[in-house]
């Protein structure tokens, strides 16, 4: 049995580690805020942007107009894979990377990776093909750091370095729950289309290829820079719930400590009374 000098000991560690827990998880409360606010106003532009693309295209013939759209044989593979620099978020890192892994162990083909993340990089580094490491991203959160990187990826796409590129992020559900997505981003993934076309009445100037040439770029930099923005919101959502499960953790293991403390207190004063009465008692009977 752990004498009293250790418990207490252990006691004193408990709560400083309580402390430090509670603040991570109000520091990573008030960075939620700004995070969400920032995914929440992405949203609907980034929905709005695509809707676009898909009606222009609904009446365009995409043949030769734009080699983003081009389906062609899968030789090799880009993932963009979006965890944190940092630690102590739950499983926020570990889903990602386990999503990764399960869909290399699919793949029929050549796979390199962007990590964008400490946590991932130092993952992978060692076993797989690391085509770029954007960690430093985070120091500087921008559209213009995440759009010069893309224009790297959609560059080497068009010349035929890679066939397909997808992005493996967590998506931001609320502060409780993330949810680890794996997206195409290239070729754009249009829907079909189906039955007999619709007349319709549009007039384009430019014309809608041009129109498609500017807005292809910027949606897929845009995909990849919301799928950033819902990585940052979920980690912070993570780890405030992670925070928060080990502060309420603590608080039970010190309560029982003290408990234990105290039983072990007492039964070392009764003891000590035990031996002053024996010891006494044996006095007088000398």
């Amino acid at each position: 049995m752990a004498n009293l000098k250790e418990i207490r000991a252990r006691i004193t560690s408990i709560s400083s580690t309580m402390q430090i827990t509670s603040a991570m998880k109000m520091v990573s409360a008030a960075k939620l805020k700004k995070a969400t606010d920032a995914i929440v106003m992405l949203r609907p532009y980034s929905e709005k942007l695509q809707e676009i693309i898909e009606n222009v295209s609904s009446t365009t013939d995409l043949e030769g107009v734009s080699m983003y759209t081009a389906e062609r044989e899968v030789k090799k593979v880009l993932y963009i894979v979006v965890t944190s620099n940092k630690g102590l978020a739950g499983a926020f890192n570990s889903a990602v990377i386990k999503e990764l892994n399960t869909a290399i162990s699919n793949a029929q083909h050549e796979v390199e990776i962007l990590s964008v993340g400490k946590k991932v990089y130092d993952a992978v580094r060692r076993s797989r093909k690391v085509y770029d490491n954007q960690s430093a991203i985070f120091d500087s959160m921008s559209f213009q750091g995440v759009s010069s990187f893309m224009e790297n990826v959609m560059n080497d796409y068009k010349e035929g370095t890679f066939d397909k590129v997808f992005v493996i992020y967590n998506k931001f559900i609320n502060a409780a729950t993330q949810e680890v997505h794996l997206e195409q981003v290239l070729p754009i993934a249009l829907p079909e289309k189906e039955g007999v076309a619709v007349n319709t009445d549009y007039i384009f100037e430019p014309n809608a290829g041009e129109i498609l040439n500017v807005l292809m770029p910027k949606s897929i930099k845009t995909q990849v820079y919301k799928a950033i923005l819902d990585s940052v919101a979920s980690e912070h959502g993570a780890r405030m719930t992670a925070m928060h499960k080990a502060t309420d953790n603590a608080e039970a293991l010190r309560s029982d400590l003290k408990i234990f403390y105290n039983k072990a207190r007492q039964a070392a004063i009764t003891n000590e009374i035990l031996e002053i009465v024996g010891g006494a008692e044996a006095l007088k009977n000398s």
